[in-house]
């Protein structure tokens, strides 16, 4: 039976300080994400680029705040796109845009897995924990308050009520890096699974990620991934407005991308902060291409897995 993958984009940069990200879908698109996914025996569906009205500024007493009305009505659009592209399809793929674009789609999916009875896990790769909310932004770059939006805490009035929260036990963040204060309390706060660069530098990536694949098996679970351009180490993956250095190297993400798809539990992704204004021909994009690609189903040897995302 063929498997089905729809492509979403979100031309997001208002969540983020430096402007390109809104040419990430057209840039993955030109690297050619739909060829090599078809390529690999999936049958894709391109749904195009979600869109937003032109918005009246929404005030906010933390005045480091910026796009606010944006940012809420990209979520308003994004939310519902999201759980139909997942519940149509064996995998969506969303293509940002910044990191604010998971404020929509994760919540979408979290509705699509409440439906089903099932929980929503979400493996977040990024050099940051995007845990703030709207009072502890200094910068005010909303690509930062997701995760502590779609995990169901306090501080988000201006936002649009959630319909599903994911349980903060349910989320694993790797390749951490760059957290402010008010970040680390709350992951001590939450007991948010992460394992920083430190970490993966100490155990590697494959036994950490297998733990939490063995819990979202156990628990009949749907995994959401977040793959941050910033994830990555930016001499390989240079298009990307928040680089900070350290992060995983070309064998570690894929690796990570094989295991996710020997595990067979992935059912959606996201793919964000890809500036292709700050690339160098193309290669961070003709990467992320690639990572998709690992994710599933492609390989340098082929070995025989348990079963292939479903």
């Amino acid at each position: 039976m063929t498997r089905t993958v729809s492509l979403l984009g979100a031309a997001i940069e208002t969540g983020a300080s430096q402007p390109g990200c809104l040419m990430g879908p057209a840039s993955l698109r030109t690297a050619g994400i739909a060829r090599a996914l078809g390529s690999l025996g999936w049958a894709v569906t391109d749904l195009g680029d979600a869109t937003i009205a032109p918005q009246a500024p929404m005030p906010h007493p933390n005045p480091a705040i910026h796009h606010l009305a944006e940012t809420r009505a990209w979520i308003e659009t994004l939310a519902p796109l999201a759980h139909d592209a997942t519940a149509a399809h064996d995998l969506a793929i969303f293509m940002g845009g910044d990191h604010s674009i998971s404020a929509g789609t994760v919540p979408g999916v979290a509705r699509h897995a409440a439906s089903l009875g099932r929980p929503l896990f979400v493996l977040w790769l990024d050099a940051h924990p995007d845990l703030h909310d709207l009072t502890t932004t200094e910068s005010g770059n909303l690509h930062g308050t997701p995760v502590a939006y779609f995990t169901g805490l306090p501080g988000f009035d201006a936002y649009p009520p959630l319909t599903a929260a994911v349980d903060p036990g349910n989320v694993c963040m790797m390749g951490i890096r760059s957290v402010d204060m008010a970040e680390q309390a709350r992951i001590a706060e939450l007991g948010v699974e992460v394992h920083d660069m430190r970490a993966i530098d100490e155990t590697g990536v494959l036994a950490p990620l297998r733990g939490f694949l063995e819990r979202v098996e156990a628990a009949n679970g749907m995994l959401h991934v977040s793959l941050d351009v910033d994830f990555l180490e930016p001499g390989i993956a240079p298009a990307v407005g928040t680089t900070v250095p350290g992060g995983a190297t070309f064998r570690e993400a894929h690796l990570i991308m094989e295991t996710l798809c020997d595990a067979g539990c992935v059912t959606s992704l996201d793919l964000v902060e890809l500036n292709p204004f700050l690339d160098e021909r193309g290669r961070t994009a003709t990467l992320m291409t690639d990572l998709t690609a690992s994710l599933m189903g492609r390989r340098v040897m082929d070995r025989p897995t348990r079963r292939f995302i479903g």
